[in-house]
């Protein structure tokens, strides 16, 4: 409350109106006021005046920014400080045309003096004078500052999505932080608005200039109108007292407008560095001295020209060639400065030769999407696929066992816009295109009508489907349609891509930091195993071939063990796997058929068991071989089985003999895909097997 009861000064009382969010609101009130309401000529005078010192300070804070972004307001300072003086154009043509015939100080003394100074008692120079000003302001430094401005708007936004995705790889490739790319994002958003709105602010100095203009003949002839007719002045003392104060007011308001929009251009032309302009041009415009020394020879030539003006010529030589002397003097001791330090370790042969670092690894999991798909990784345009992908990455590292690398995601230009890729290791694994902003309504199987819209293939499961608007989402679901958006059908892709070349992404380093985790519990388990009984690599071969058949490694402890008893009777990774497989039986039959007791299973016939089993024992030393037409009927007979059983929603169990399984699996994997193998030492005692199917006889192999 003290403070309160104190004189309060100007600075207080600005800096209390701007706390309070009344400063600018206030600040247009009084430019519609001035528009509106007749003004005194003092009050004018304070006003140009006013408008004149505001111009001068934004200039020189344009010339002292380091950065446009260094002056984000300007555009919204440009627009205000241009209402303004249209403002004061109104209110001092107003109290031209009602006082101007009383004498030239009826506008106040600003324009009167502004005016008797251009004018210089030669009217017609006067007008010249202030016509010259108006087009150097409209044809060169407008029309120059309009076009800069537009370009620079087009190529800002045409290079975001690029700077968008240059943040968002060093982000994912550890290069910066979470709060230095949530800096660069705001700061690439920001430029983006600036140079957009310099594009607009530029038409309003443009269309100031040519306000100028009309506003010049409006006065004269209105002047003289009002000044003959109403008032009986004659008509030279009309042209002097009217003219006289029109080119007053327009040279006062032009001053300000070319100020700006020297502003303006200045603005728009910067480069961003660590110097304001005068800085950066005089290191650049005069760091070579060859530039004033090649000037001052010119110069020293054209001043011994008979009739030229020799002494202005020679003196500017002279001052030209000793400027270029200090600088290269000044270069000079820089050098012998350089010269006398010690100088650096020379580098070593190695590293003038290409090494490991030159060779860029090739990410385990990538994802290249189409220009027109950007929005989808990009938060800033609450991009989903993002958050989407971390979700998969979280939910298969659980499911699988072992971390899931990363997802690398990249622009590629050579992709069709709406087009995406899936790599693993580098190598294309699946590729599909997506409609972003609809939705992908599937049909499971039974829909009870149809939609409009583009009908495509699921890129996942191959069904039938239609991209539709987010409007239809309603109609489609009554209709039985699962409905997904964009984001989702990317992330479903790359789920199912992922699952099924885990084994490919499960290498050395995982498998080593899954046995550093069962060594902090067992350790004496792992010890004895590796390399005692296994090698890392066996280990690696096991669990690759589990993952193939997808399944997962969760139970490291019962794998090792398994491993440790049987790795001292073979190290055969098959042999191994099978072992593994064994044990976790009841895993596997209850990853593939849930908790029920009774397990629906497909058989072969005797015949072609014994048929296979003699494949197996003539081809131990060159390979497991079997008739062409035999393997063509079989992969027919199974694939019929499996869509039946799939048509009644049950699981596509084959039931082998154990010998049997890993060739059958590999024969399965290429020919059925769905189809699980499944030996008979896997299945659990407390489970139930019901045959659903026989595949036939050898010859025939029906189902």
């Amino acid at each position: 409350m003290a403070a309160m009861t104190g004189p309060l000064n100007g600075r207080d009382l600005l800096r209390a109106l701007l706390r309070q969010g009344i400063g600018a609101p206030l600040l247009l009130l009084i430019i519609l006021s001035m528009m509106m309401l007749p003004l005194p000529a003092f009050m004018l005078d304070v006003f140009f005046t006013f408008n004149i010192s505001l111009a001068l300070v934004v200039l020189l804070a344009t010339v002292y920014s380091r950065r446009p972004l260094d002056f984000a307001a300007f555009p919204t300072v440009l627009l205000v400080a241009t209402l303004l003086r249209l403002a004061l154009n109104i209110g001092s043509t107003r109290v031209i045309l009602l006082h101007g015939h009383t004498g030239t100080g009826a506008a106040g003394h600003v324009i009167e003096a502004f005016g008797e100074f251009v004018v210089g008692g030669n009217y017609t120079v006067g007008f010249v004078v202030f016509l010259i000003l108006i087009i150097i302001n409209f044809v060169v430094i407008t029309k120059g500052a309009g076009r800069i401005s537009e370009v620079s708007a087009r190529f800002t936004l045409d290079a975001m999505p690029g700077k968008q995705m240059a943040i968002d790889a060093d982000l994912n490739a550890g290069i910066i932080s979470q709060e230095e790319a949530k800096r660069r994002r705001a700061e690439v958003a920001q430029e983006a608005d600036f140079y957009g709105a310099m594009d607009g602010a530029s038409k309003f100095v443009r269309g100031d200039a040519v306000a100028g203009i009309l506003i010049l003949f409006i006065c004269v002839v209105g002047g003289l109108a009002i000044g003959t007719l109403q008032h009986s002045m004659a008509f030279a003392e009309a042209a002097r007292v009217f003219t006289l104060l029109t080119i007053g007011d327009g040279l006062v308001a032009q001053i300000p407008s070319l100020l700006l929009a020297t502003s303006s251009a200045i603005m728009v032309t910067r480069v961003s560095a660590e110097a304001d302009m005068g800085q950066q041009v005089v290191n650049q415009l005069f760091e070579n001295p060859k530039t004033l020394a090649v000037t001052a020879g010119v110069l020293g030539i054209m001043g011994v020209i008979p009739g030229m003006p020799n002494v202005a010529f020679l003196s500017m030589a002279a001052v030209a060639g000793y400027a270029a002397h200090l600088i290269r003097r000044k270069g000079a001791e820089k050098a012998a400065l350089e010269a006398h330090r010690p100088p650096p370790p020379p580098p070593s042969p190695e590293s003038k030769e290409l090494s490991w670092d030159d060779v860029v690894p090739i990410d385990a999991i990538g994802l290249e999407v189409g220009y027109r798909l950007i929005p989808l990784v990009d938060r800033n345009q609450q991009g989903q696929l993002l958050n989407r992908l971390r979700g998969v990455r979280k939910k298969l590292s659980q499911e699988l066992g072992f971390l899931v690398p990363a997802v690398h995601i990249r622009d590629n230009l050579d992709l069709d816009p709406t087009t995406y890729s899936i790599s693993i290791h580098g190598a294309v694994i699946a590729q599909s295109s997506i409609q972003p902003g609809r939705e992908l309504a599937i049909n499971p199987g039974q829909v009870y009508g149809d939609l409009r819209g583009t009908i495509v293939k699921d890129p996942v499961f191959g069904l039938p489907a239609v991209w539709i608007g987010e409007d239809q989402r309603e109609q489609a679901q009554s209709l039985g349609y699962t409905v997904v958006d964009a984001s989702t059908v990317v992330a479903t892709h790359m789920s199912q891509v992922i699952q099924d070349h885990a084994h490919e992404l499960l290498g050395h380093e995982e498998v080593q930091k899954l046995l550093d985790g069962v060594a902090k519990t067992s350790p004496k388990l792992v010890e004895d195993l590796v390399p005692k009984v296994c090698t890392l690599g066996t280990v690696v071969r096991v669990m690759q071939n589990l993952l193939r058949e997808h399944v997962p490694v969760r139970d490291v402890r019962t794998i090792l063990e398994v491993l440790a008893e049987r790795g001292v009777k073979s190290q055969d990774p098959v042999m191994l796997t099978a072992a593994v497989r064994e044990s976790l039986g009841r895993l596997i039959i209850q990853q593939i058929n849930g908790l029920a007791d009774e397990i629906p299973v497909i058989t072969l016939d005797y015949s072609l068991e014994q048929l296979l089993h003699r494949s197996i024992e003539t081809g131990v030393e060159s390979g497991i071989a079997v008739e062409p037409g035999l393997a063509s009927r079989l992969s027919a007979s199974l694939r019929d089985v499996h869509a039946k059983q799939e048509l009644a929603g049950h699981p596509s169990i084959l039931l082998v003999p154990n010998n049997l399984r890993e060739f059958l699996a590999r024969f399965v994997r290429q020919s059925v895909k769905g189809m699980h193998v499944v030996g008979f030492n896997e299945v659990p005692d407390n489970k139930q097997l019901r045959i659903v199917a026989t595949v036939g006889d050898a010859p025939g192999i029906r189902g």
